[in-house]
């Protein structure tokens, strides 16, 4: 099996050769457990799976997590978990998950993130039971609103209001990407193919045999967004998330509870399917995912669904294993 350093080293020297155009970059999200507070016979506690083009990230952990990762086919060769709080439903599972990843022989660093607190909540589970691992462990407390850069993205912590509880939701950025080559104009020019294709593509202008100057613009169209998925953990609804949200082309948010639990979402610090359809309908999102849902719903979220569809149509309510890809926008 081809190891993802293995993997990021071919593409490394792939992007190298000359008139290389890039593919489009595969983004998928992979729900692992979708309930609040504690398991249920058809939902699994909170976790995230986020693959990038080989890479797997993991946002929040909860009780048997690496379970669902093997129901699921989520790859265990990941490096980052991320924390959106240290309630038990989002972190009990790193403790078992840990333990699974040293007896498969693991020796590569892993990086746990989280707000403040993380390094003292996190490390009881890295020191759980009597077990070594046989990996190092860096934890790394993160201040809302600091981005991280990342091979060819960020991710941007932003503050979110769970009651006492101090948390934080992820958004997953990409940078604009070039415009889009059209090799018939290139070939209609009389621009050879190979250099001078990668050229025009990275903005330089060229100049042909013949003498002729061919500039970017002529063949290269106007750079096109690139994507962003936001997910909340657990939040009343709130600003900071419509801010990080904007004009997002994936929104995951908590909607423990129906409207007739609103007193009840707002004593506990969470929010309810039509509050979280209004956040995105206020992001201006293009797609909203419910998750964190109430045991009573466990079954039948239709009427979560429903609720939520009334304000913002294009919603629809998680379960565990859903994968929701994330294309680039057609342009």
């Amino acid at each position: 099996m081809r190891t993802i350093h293995a993997v990021r080293t071919a593409h490394a020297m792939l992007v190298t050769r000359p008139g290389y155009i890039p593919r489009p970059m595969s983004l998928s999200l992979t729900l692992l457990g979708t309930s609040a507070s504690r398991p249920t016979v058809e939902r699994n506690v909170s976790a995230i799976a986020v693959a990038r083009e080989g890479e797997t990230l993991l946002f929040d952990c909860g009780e048997g997590t690496q379970r669902q990762m093997m129901r699921y086919g989520v790859s265990f060769a990941l490096d980052d978990i991320f924390f959106t709080h240290f309630h038990a439903d989002h972190v009990i599972g790193l403790i078992g998950l840990l333990r699974t990843l040293s007896l498969q022989g693991r020796t590569e660093t892993i990086r746990l993130w989280g707000p403040v607190g993380a390094e003292r909540m996190l490390r009881r589970a890295v020191n759980f039971g009597a077990d070594r691992l046989t990996f190092p462990v860096e934890i790394t407390e993160v201040e809302p609103s600091v981005r991280l850069a990342r091979s060819g993205y960020d991710i941007v912590g932003f503050p979110v209001s769970h009651g006492p509880s101090l948390a934080i939701g992820y958004a997953i950025v990409e940078p604009e990407r070039k415009g889009r080559f059209d090799p018939e104009e290139a070939a209609r020019l009389g621009v050879p193919e190979g250099p001078l294709w990668g050229q025009l593509h990275r903005g330089m202008a060229v100049t042909l045999p013949d003498g002729r100057t061919v500039t970017p613009d002529t063949i290269v169209g106007e750079q096109r967004p690139g994507r962003r998925v936001v997910i909340t953990g657990d939040t009343r609804p709130c600003a900071a998330t419509i801010e990080a949200s904007a004009d997002a082309d994936l929104l995951v948010h908590e909607a423990t509870f129906g409207e007739e639990e609103a007193d009840r979402a707002r004593e506990t610090g969470h929010s309810t399917a039509r509050e979280a359809a209004e956040v995105a309908r206020d992001a201006g999102v293009r797609r909203l995912v419910l998750t964190h849902i109430s045991a009573r719903y466990s079954r039948d979220a239709a009427d979560l669904e429903r609720e939520a569809k009334a304000v913002f149509a294009n919603t629809r309510v998680g379960k565990d294993g859903l994968e929701i890809e994330v294309p680039f926008r057609a342009s």
